[in-house]
């Protein structure tokens, strides 16, 4: 459990950086996603989880 919850302080630290580092970036790409088809943020999620998984498999 201890890992789990790692992993998601880890995840809100990258995702909190754009918006830190350049807000005004930050919201031209997320207007971009916006704008995009639920197909296609369909398979932005999909090709994460992917990559996810074959980064986990390939640590361990």
């Amino acid at each position: 459990m201890n890992e789990l919850l790692t992993a998601l302080a880890l995840v809100m630290i990258i995702e909190g950086l754009m918006p830190l580092i350049s807000p005004a970036r930050w919201r031209e790409v997320f207007s971009r996603i916006l704008a995009m088809s639920d197909g296609q943020i369909r398979f932005i999620g999909l090709a994460s989880i992917l990559l996810g998984l074959l980064g986990l498999l390939w640590l361990r």
